[in-house]
């Protein structure tokens, strides 16, 4: 027997900020809101134990120390990469320079809240 991953949990200062840029960036809904503030979001349909994981966006208030030791991949899915930047950008995600030398297959982008994630090159059909 094996796991999957159901729910990636994001500790945020705005949840209802991040749930709202998470879910246009992919094309999620609101699922959940519990009493301490917390938002899930997931796929329209699926919800929780879908085939895609769904996140919880969860206040808090501890400072972030330091680079995230994860980070999510995206890919678009229904348009090339440049077109799907351009998406991202105006959503309210920003180019982070980690060291990229310009000839990756990827472009390092972080949300709102300044958490790293990176937009790959290649287009995936959506689930």
């Amino acid at each position: 027997m094996a796991c999957r991953i159901s729910e990636l949990v994001i500790d945020c200062a705005d949840p209802e900020a991040l749930a709202a840029f998470w879910s246009a960036v992919l094309d999620y809904v609101e699922l959940d809101r519990e009493a301490d503030g917390s938002i899930e979001i997931g796929p329209a349909g699926a919800g929780f134990g879908g085939p895609q994981p769904t996140l919880v966006l969860s206040p808090s208030s501890d400072p972030r120390a330091g680079k995230l030791r994860l980070h999510i991949d995206v890919n678009p899915t229904d348009r090339d990469r440049d077109a799907e930047l351009e998406r991202l950008l105006a959503l309210g995600a920003r180019p982070v320079d980690v060291g990229q030398t310009g000839a990756e297959g990827w472009h390092v982008l972080a949300d709102p809240e300044g958490n790293e994630f990176c937009l790959l090159d290649s287009r995936i059909p959506p689930v």
